[in-house]
């Protein structure tokens, strides 16, 4: 089990890092392999699957993003970017060996202590995948501490799936990986249909012995709950990571206020019966 980062004085600082290589994932997706420069930085930094970084290109400012790294191994630490505002565009425009700031990590992860000795259901739409990675990487570390583990994947056509590449490790080592696409397109084999499809027609060993985690558009987790709960997995067992505008990533500023929480600090991970009574307000 990994633990966080140890919190610093100054939660303002940044520490320099370098892109040490660059994976193009899709269209308009880039993984970022990020290394720091101080020795002691690099030594000590950790995280737990789910937090996110505040990554600070000089010049343009910065953006929250979610690790997508394996958590047991620190040589570099994996960032998944969509280059889609002024930030992650800029980064974008940068090459290996490019420096910027890291602030973190920050936020509350996946509770992955809770799902020791349980079944696992993780249930990702689009770029929701990249958050749930670590926990990919880090149940497969030890894979003897859970019972059946579970991907249900989703995208809006089979070029938008991120990470194929893994897909036949993680069922190797004990994953079952169901992936499905909004529309099909030539070439395409798989199920089509929106992701919750794929949890109406999967059959559950132990539904109340079951941790669901999953991560995606917010419409897709609220339909992904909704079948969880017709399936008997208890509401206390249901867990999701939310995505809003986060700024200064200590509850400081007020732009990621959700109800009476802040998605940086008490979230991005929340269990699902402490936020659901704002999930239907609009506009929140």
């Amino acid at each position: 089990m990994t633990t966080a980062f140890p919190s610093r004085a100054d939660p303002w600082l940044a520490h320099e890092v370098v892109i040490d290589r660059i994976t193009p994932e899709i269209e308009g997706v880039v993984t970022y392999h990020l290394r720091f420069t101080e020795s002691s930085i690099a030594a000590a930094y950790c995280f737990r699957p789910g937090q996110f970084n505040m990554l600070y290109v000089p010049g343009v400012g910065e953006s929250a993003i979610s690790l997508s790294a394996n958590p047991n191994h620190p040589e570099t630490w994996a960032h998944t970017v969509r280059l889609a505002g002024n930030v992650t565009r800029a980064l974008g425009q940068m090459s290996s060996g490019g420096a910027l700031g890291l602030r973190g990590p920050f936020g509350r992860g996946w509770p992955l202590e809770l799902a020791e000795k349980r079944s696992v259901l993780l249930v990702a739409g689009g770029i929701g995948l990249p958050p749930l990675r670590p926990v990919i990487y880090d149940i497969l570390s030890r894979r003897g501490d859970f019972e059946d583990v579970v991907l249900l994947y989703g995208s809006r056509t089979r070029e938008a799936l991120l990470f194929t590449s893994e897909f036949d490790a993680w069922r190797t080592q004990g994953i079952e990986v169901r992936l499905t696409a909004d529309r099909w397109t030539a070439g395409w084999e798989g199920q089509v249909g929106v992701v919750p499809l794929l949890l109406d027609r999967l059959k559950l060993r132990n539904p109340a012995g079951t941790m669901l985690f999953t991560c995606g558009p917010e419409v897709m987790m609220r339909f992904v709950v909704r079948s969880a709960l017709q399936k008997g997995i208890p509401v206390e067992n249901l867990w999701m990571s939310m995505e809003r505008n986060m700024q200064c990533a200590i509850g400081m500023c007020g732009h990621c206020q959700f109800g009476p929480a802040f998605i940086c600090k008490d979230g991005p991970v929340f269990r699902y019966d402490r936020i659901a009574p704002f999930l239907a307000v609009e506009a929140l």
